[in-house]
């Protein structure tokens, strides 16, 4: 019989595992090489930002929405919880700030980042390694870094983990609206049968 595994904090086992987390490194650099496309959520953010934006890539890993992000010129500041990630963001994409955080009580403030962000994302499965008490204090952490009428772009999945429901609970405790939902970063339609979903919020 298998069991859910315990978190460890508010994340689930695995996600800072050191073997896990330099396999991960590697398999993005070995994309990049190869020239394949990683950049789509980064380009759907780049157009909803005014150029040199303020913007926030939660749940950054290896940096490479960031780092597109800050190569287009704007003012990037990214966040993950393991360390591992974090140093090969500052390795590989150096144009942009890049702290260790855990998401549900990010303080950026206290980490010599004060102002307000433009906008910000959290995309791929970032909020499916948050165990489920902590993603509305996710949401609303990150809706408390935005300036007012700052954006969110959230991305998830609709059958497992994180859901469209579970975001759309967590937003009047952030202080966030839904502007916009797409199945696809390339903004295809929402339809209530798309197995992901791509979320556009306002801050109030």
């Amino acid at each position: 019989m298998t069991t859910t595994p315990e978190p460890v904090g508010s994340v689930w086992p695995g996600l800072t595992d050191q073997d896990h987390s330099h396999a991960y490194v590697d398999r993005f650099r070995q994309m990049a090489a190869r020239g394949q496309d990683l950049h789509g959520e980064a380009r759907l953010v780049d157009a909803l930002a005014p150029r040199g934006a303020r913007l926030l890539d939660a749940g950054c890993g290896p940096g490479r929405h960031g780092g597109y992000l800050a190569a287009a010129g704007h003012d990037v500041v990214g966040v993950d919880v393991d360390p591992i990630l974090i140093d090969a963001a500052r390795a590989d994409h150096p144009g942009a700030t890049w702290l260790v955080s855990d998401l549900s009580r990010l303080d950026l403030p206290a980490l010599g980042e004060p102002e307000p962000f433009d906008g910000a994302m959290v995309v791929g499965n970032v909020m499916d390694f948050v165990t489920p008490e902590a993603q509305p204090r996710v949401i609303e952490r990150l809706g408390a870094h935005l300036r007012p009428d700052g954006f969110l772009v959230v991305g998830c999945r609709t059958v497992r983990g994180f859901t469209p429901a579970d975001l759309d609970a967590a937003l009047p405790g952030a202080g966030l609206v839904l502007e916009q939902r797409f199945a696809t970063y390339d903004l295809r339609p929402w339809t209530d049968d798309a197995t992901f979903c791509v979320s556009v919020l306002r801050a109030r």
